[in-house]
């Protein structure tokens, strides 16, 4: 899906070194991940920090992904965009507990 998509296999080593970061980099946003959820539970109150996370997320889409991929073009749908961001901001706020390797090991084999 990205622009400079290379077709190679990820050794096993270095998916496990890639969850291990992402675990600990959600550890380090969950403050955030948690008040951008909150912000979409309550739209009239905190809709500035879902806008401005959502904004954010497609200007990162449009710079470094192939925007046409039929994947990419899903997740700039507007429509289906929310549904996206919501489960990928939730899979990560369940990574920070003492589990979260093995939570999102398990959450990525079975994607």
């Amino acid at each position: 899906m990205r622009r400079s998509f290379v077709n190679n296999n990820i050794k096993p080593n270095e998916f496990y070194a890639l969850i291990r970061i992402t675990v600990e980099m959600s550890k380090y946003l969950y403050p955030y991940i948690r008040e951008i959820l909150k912000s979409k539970e309550d739209p009239e109150e905190n809709s500035v920090i879902w806008d401005d996370f959502n904004k954010r997320f497609i200007e990162l889409i449009k710079e470094r992904f192939n925007i046409e991929s039929m994947r990419v073009k899903k997740l700039l749908n507007q429509a289906e965009n929310d549904e996206i961001i919501i489960k990928s901001l939730l899979t990560l706020s369940f990574c920070i507990s003492n589990q979260g390797y093995q939570k999102l090991k398990n959450f990525l084999y079975d994607f």
